[in-house]
């Protein structure tokens, strides 16, 4: 079926969906996932637009960050609370360490957060833990080690295909080596399960902290291999009781296959062809800042 640009489709029937209609119903829920590619920079000017209309439906609202470990939760609060400039976010976020795509692809996002006084939440856990994990299993990590989560509901069938076809799909493109067996599908599902686990986590946190008869809504930004098909964060938040979770996901394609879109979310946005992929920094490396990035010439 066709899909032109700037419209919503219904993966379920393969309906156009009427914007405000589709915008409206989302406000309901507890969660709104917008499932990303990190390094399209169409994709989070998309976010933006998303986030901007449910905030004027839920102006109780939270926007959650898969870039941002736990810990920088407090630099999260002062950056919405206008006590940083943009220069000395990225440089206390640690950005281009903990993230390293470039900033200005999703400086809009935190702008909007900041001039909106909306709430940012830092919905990751420590790279380490994931690897830990990954590695050795869930039970080996102390409790007081674990970054704050809970173990992960056990991944279902669907899901280890799912990522089995993932790392097929990488293999030898900077995922896993070519020629993985058994166990190294194993170690991969553990530590994406880590990641659903710690998103679900975080935002389970902010909705108990908000307490209230109607908890805030909770717009999450987050890559959509964690999302699609339920299978990840929507299933461990689940899990923790909150069954509420819209996803919205994106495509630049002019033609959609029913059957292979078919439960992937809840509805899909034509966007226009990206621009080539944002290069991603190596941690550590110098760079210049976003500012005289953004600068004119």
């Amino acid at each position: 079926m066709t899909h032109p640009r700037a419209t919503w489709l219904s993966p379920a029937t393969g309906e156009r969906l009427a914007a405000g209609d589709l915008m409206r119903r989302l406000a309901g829920q507890d969660t709104v996932l917008l499932g990303e590619r990190h390094d399209s920079a169409e994709i989070h000017r998309w976010q933006l637009h998303v986030a901007a209309a449910l905030h004027l439906l839920r102006p109780d609202m939270r926007v959650g960050f898969e870039m941002f470990p736990r810990r920088l939760q407090p630099v999260l609060d002062e950056w919405v609370d206008g006590r940083l400039d943009t220069e000395a976010f990225i440089e206390r976020s640690g950005w281009y360490d903990v993230w390293g795509f470039p900033a200005e692809i999703y400086l809009p996002l935190f702008h909007f957060c900041r001039q909106q006084k909306v709430r940012m939440l830092a919905l990751n856990c420590e790279r380490a833990l994931v690897s830990r994990v990954g590695k050795e299993g869930w039970d080996a990590v102390p409790e007081e080690e674990r970054d704050g989560l809970t173990p992960a509901a056990p991944a279902g069938a669907a899901y280890a295909d799912y990522l089995a076809a993932v790392a097929r799909r990488f293999s030898g493109q900077g995922g896993m080596p070519a020629g993985h067996g058994a166990g190294d599908l194993e170690r991969f599902v553990r530590a994406q399960q880590t990641w659903d686990r710690a998103f679900a986590c975080n935002i389970a946190r902010a909705l108990d902290a908000a307490g209230g008869e109607r908890p805030p809504l909770v717009v999450g930004i987050i890559g959509r291999g964690h999302l699609e098909y339920g299978y990840g964060t929507p299933y461990q938040l689940s899990d923790l009781g909150i069954a509420k979770n819209g996803v919205l996901l994106t495509s630049d394609r002019d033609e959609q296959d029913l059957d292979a879109i078919r439960g992937i979310g809840d509805a899909i946005f034509r966007i226009d062809t990206p621009e080539p992929p944002a290069e991603r920094h190596a941690r550590g490396a110098s760079r210049t800042s976003p500012t005289e990035r953004l600068a004119p010439a």
